[in-house]
């Protein structure tokens, strides 16, 4: 099946000389949650304006659902929803008045029954005849959403939707977007918020200094990269690692009652039931033991240092 998005050695640089892209390849499929993450100033939001039209690449290609976004600029943008990461709504306009009119830009019949059941659905329905003005952050940001759906595409793109908004907004917002991805729409977000990422996304891509320096399965991602911990508590404190034990990655904890091994994520068991038996032949013992993994987040800072 042909990708969604399809983009092919975009290049992005300023006037100013600054190279916010350089040579970036993505391919988004058909129906995923496709999460970008990265720091502040590495070329997100310049990545989604390029594909979304709103920015001119210095080169390249981007085709969405099959259209040039340059060449074929209004059949591209009508297959796209856009939540940009600022606010930007009109101030003396009605919620009803301007989703619906943002409908029409598109180009789309009236569809009342439509309409109200996306206000419905955003917990907008009783401030469909407010003036925009008049509404919180929160709910404002409900009306971008609103207005980015409003002529039913099969795309959406949401750029730090979660940037100051109360939980609420952001549990309705997350449950929405499950229901659009259940639907068949494809979505692409940027977030800061890397347990959201963790949580909603198929695939994570991460970019740093203009470069998409990884894409993969979420599942794949913390299966590669994210490692593994055994933790033991131990019933008497070390004042150092044996020596016999120097060939295992164990760190002890300054007040040593604590030893922590480290090791891959696909597992070496034996390994591990090999350094408890070292450890029973030392008398070294321990009261308690346990795992964790490295979280989405700590991969996410480790791969952003890794860059020169």
């Amino acid at each position: 099946m042909s990708p969604i998005i399809s983009v092919r050695a975009l290049t992005k640089t300023y006037a100013s000389g600054f190279q916010a892209l350089k040579g970036i390849d993505l391919d988004i499929a058909k129906g995923e949650i496709f999460a970008l993450l990265g720091p502040n100033g590495a070329g997100k939001t310049t990545l989604i304006s390029i594909i979304c039209g709103v920015v001119n690449a210095s080169s390249g290609t981007v085709l969405a659902d099959g259209h040039d976004v340059v060449r074929h600029y209004r059949a591209a943008r009508a297959r796209i929803g856009l939540v940009p990461q600022e606010l930007a709504t009109d101030a003396f306009e009605t919620v009803l008045g301007t989703v619906t009119f943002s409908r029409g830009l598109f180009g789309k019949p009236a569809n009342p029954g439509f309409i109200e059941e996306l206000l419905r659905t955003l917990s907008l329905w009783d401030k469909r005849d407010a003036w925009i003005k008049t509404l919180s952050g929160g709910m404002k940001r409900r009306v971008m959403i609103a207005k980015a759906l409003s002529h039913e595409p099969s795309i959406l793109f949401l750029d730090e939707p979660s940037a100051g908004v109360d939980v609420e907004l952001r549990r309705d917002m997350w449950a929405l977007v499950r229901r659009l991805r259940d639907a068949g729409v494809t979505i692409i977000l940027t977030t800061h918020y890397i347990e959201e990422a963790e949580d909603m996304a198929d695939r994570i891509g991460v970019i740093a200094q203009g470069e998409l320096i990884l894409v993969d399965n979420k599942e794949a991602l913390l299966h590669k990269l994210g490692k593994k911990q055994l933790t033991l508590h131990l019933q008497q404190p070390l004042a150092a690692i044996p020596a016999e034990l120097a060939s295992y990655p164990l760190a002890l904890s300054g007040d040593g009652e604590t030893l922590v091994y480290s090791f891959d994520s696909q597992g070496e068991r034996g390994a591990i039931s090999d350094l408890l038996r070292r450890l029973d032949g030392l008398g070294v013992a321990f009261r308690d033991l346990q795992t964790s993994q490295r979280s989405l987040e700590e991969i996410f800072v480790d791969l952003v240092r890794a860059r020169p």
